[in-house]
């Protein structure tokens, strides 16, 4: 029997780093599968940065990406193209990865060339429409159109259920940016920035969500320059996202900051390892709150909720919003009481044990096998 050729299909950043494993793995089984690689280009510089860490080379790239692009125009122009591309190639299944808007029209274009959908780090939900906008309308929608859904977490897997998706295709795997953790992470890493911290208490932050942009990201940034002005003790790490909307609030709020070191987006090794080093993270980023719990790193959340709350659950999380006077309360209490920094640190991974992908490939193969087996029944009849 020929291999079952599996198309993967994403478009940022952050779909890359957890997509990657599985590319990886499908690569190690040629004689099981064959490895299809579609990125949209929903993101470009950032994207291109994790295919070249991780020695990835798409076999199409819609390259959509636009000055001030619109989600419309993000899921018109992938919808149109990667269902021309799916025509081409009819895979045996498509898989797309969380919430991106990418995902969810790699999903629809599956469905409508009726093409099995797999759904990577399927179920994470906040019930709320809006937040995250617009990544908890994308995985609900991406969710109703999956055959298989991969679930990081137990948690994930009974929202699946609450929705009244079959249990026999709902799998418990983990998460896979915990496979990517063990390939990026060197004890020996080294780097300027590590250098010019190592004396003072390193916290590192990102901040990007779409609906963050507005008064809430304003907050923020307000907040980090007066807790790091008013302490010679810390010293912040910020890799800006290239959005020029958070690079003109940056510039108006933590520009002339000494103790705030502004950088261009890190590679993926470079992120991880310096996450890695950090005595906490303060985040709106998803994937970095599965990370930070395999790195033994405190997270302060900068949303007013959470799909992963598994790992507020387990204490390496905290929820603390985008109230200027909070986000300062907190990042106080996390740089001064060392055994609420030492309970956060050590709480356990509730992330899975870094196979996910491995995992994940099984049951595509069995489930493949089956449809192939009934298939095939069908003919001889």
């Amino acid at each position: 029997m020929k291999p079952f050729k599996i198309m993967s299909i994403f478009g940022t950043r952050p779909e890359a780093i957890k997509m990657a494993p599985i590319i990886k793995e499908l690569e190690q089984q040629q004689d099981v599968f064959e490895s299809i690689v579609v990125v949209t280009g929903q993101h470009r510089e950032m994207l291109e940065q994790v295919l070249a860490s991780f020695g990835i080379t798409p076999d199409y790239n819609l390259d959509i990406m636009a000055e001030k692009q619109t989600l419309e125009s993000i899921t018109a122009l992938s919808l149109n193209g990667l269902s021309e591309i799916i025509a081409k190639e009819r895979p045996h299944m498509v898989l797309v990865h969380g919430d991106t808007t990418t995902s969810f029209a790699g999903g629809l274009a599956a469905f409508y060339n009726q093409v099995p959908l797999g759904h990577v780090e399927a179920g994470l939900r906040t019930h709320d429409k809006y937040s995250p906008f617009p990544e908890e309308i994308n995985r609900g929608m991406t969710g109703v159109l999956a055959d298989l859904h991969f679930a990081p977490t137990v948690e994930s897997a009974k929202n699946l259920l609450k929705e009244n998706k079959s249990a026999s295709n709902i799998f418990v795997t983990g998460n896979t940016a915990i496979d990517a953790l063990k390939t990026t992470i060197s004890d020996d890493y080294t780097h300027p920035l590590l250098e010019q911290t190592k004396h003072k208490k390193m916290i590192l932050l990102t901040c990007h969500r779409r609906e963050n942009l507005n008064q809430a990201m304003d907050n923020i940034f307000a907040a980090v320059n007066e807790v790091t002005r008013e302490r010679d003790d810390v010293a912040v790490i910020f890799p800006v996202h290239l959005n020029p909307e958070i690079r003109e609030k940056v510039a108006k709020h933590l520009y002339a900051n000494e103790n705030v070191h502004l950088i261009g987006p890190l590679e993926t090794v470079d992120f991880h390892n310096i996450a890695n080093h950090a005595d906490f993270i303060m985040t709106d980023s998803g994937g970095v709150q599965e990370e930070a719990p395999s790195l033994d790193v405190p997270v302060l959340v900068l949303r007013d909720n959470t799909e992963r709350p598994e790992g507020v659950d387990a204490g390496t999380l905290k929820v603390i919003g985008t109230n200027k006077e909070d986000i300062k309360i907190w990042m106080n209490r996390l740089l001064d009481d060392d055994i609420l920094h030492k309970k956060m640190s050590l709480a356990t991974n509730p992330y899975g044990d870094g196979h996910a992908a491995t995992k994940i490939l099984t049951h595509i193969h069995h489930y493949l096998t089956e449809q192939y087996k009934l298939m095939y029944n069908c003919i001889e009849r």
